[in-house]
């Protein structure tokens, strides 16, 4: 296996008497799509600047190729969140702007605009442009920048969902082109695109592997009508969360075996909580239960390889 791409080790940043990321350690694969998942709020764009080198560790280093992130800056195209795109230029003026900042940008744009569906609207100024159209934007132009690792912070944010398979498939290229890809996100379905996801909670990265070995570590699912929240609640590890319109929770590791009086595990719930049997699955742990399960405290930390 080839040097990693970037190598976090023992990173720590606080700002003021605020800690946002603790001990964190991550290396990137040359050629990988990493996808750093976890709520808002927890770090990911805080830990992104620092693989970018935009924003210094408290403790800890970071370095990309093998060197710190501050002493080369044609390796990396950083996307940062509602941070790129320029409200008082055009589409278009924005485009040029980075044009003549980056040695590195391509005609990509062209394509990229035309795929994401606002090449209509380059001449009109960004100030203009929906919370959805400033992100197309910045993608494009992020996309454009010919560089051998990109970071990209919550690229999907602001889309809709018929746009994201078309920002899957620009990341899938990337890739097949020998690019190393990290995406943050919080949304699930950004998962579907990993060779490998990161959690990050609490400031740490609490689990890493491909997206099927995780999902194979997940318990369970019990899933059952929002009326029973309460009393699922009394039986499932973790609490209860919401997923369209049922209410769904964790089968408890002590029933991995089966139950000592031989009935089935549906049945020992749905008599423990006072639940109709009928009213009550066990179903397959989705994308959306795998994050629910690494990012709300339920889960044990995974063992790391520092991978």
């Amino acid at each position: 296996m080839s040097d990693p791409v970037a190598t976090v080790s023992g990173v720590s940043k606080s700002f003021g008497e605020a800690g946002v990321l603790e001990d964190v350690d991550l290396a990137v694969e040359d050629g990988e799509l990493l996808v750093l998942m976890g709520p808002n709020g927890v770090g990911k764009s805080v830990l992104l600047s620092c693989l970018a080198g935009s924003q210094t560790p408290s403790a800890g280093s970071v370095d990309v190729f093998g060197e710190p992130t501050t002493a080369r800056a044609d390796t990396t195209s950083f996307l940062l969140q509602d941070a790129l795109a320029l409200e008082s230029l055009t589409g278009r003026e924005n485009v040029d702007f980075y044009r003549r900042l980056h040695p590195q940008f391509t005609d990509e744009w062209r394509d990229h605009v035309e795929r994401l569906g606002i090449a209509d609207d380059l001449e009109r100024p960004v100030a203009d442009y929906s919370g959805g159209m400033v992100r197309k934007l910045e993608l494009a132009i992020a996309a454009s920048i010919d560089a051998p690792l990109y970071l990209f912070d919550e690229p999907t944010a602001a889309l809709d969902l018929g746009t994201i398979p078309t920002v899957h498939e620009l990341f899938r290229e990337k890739r097949a082109a020998g690019k190393t890809i990290v995406v943050a996100s919080h949304r699930p379905m950004n998962a579907d695109i990993a060779d490998r996801i990161a959690f990050l909670a609490d400031g740490r990265i609490v689990a890493t592997g491909p997206p099927d070995e995780l999902l194979a570590s997940v318990p369970p699912v019990l899933e059952t009508g929002a009326s029973n929240a309460s009393a699922l609640a009394d039986v499932v590890d973790g609490a209860p969360f919401a997923v369209a319109g049922n209410v769904r929770g964790f089968v408890p590791r002590r029933y991995d075996a089966g139950t000592d009086d031989g009935r089935s595990v549906r049945d020992a719930i749905s008599d423990a909580a006072g639940i109709d049997r009928t009213a009550l699955e066990i179903v397959e742990p989705t994308y959306t239960d795998l994050f629910t399960y690494y990012t709300n405290g339920v889960s044990t930390p995974m063992t790391s390889d520092r991978r």
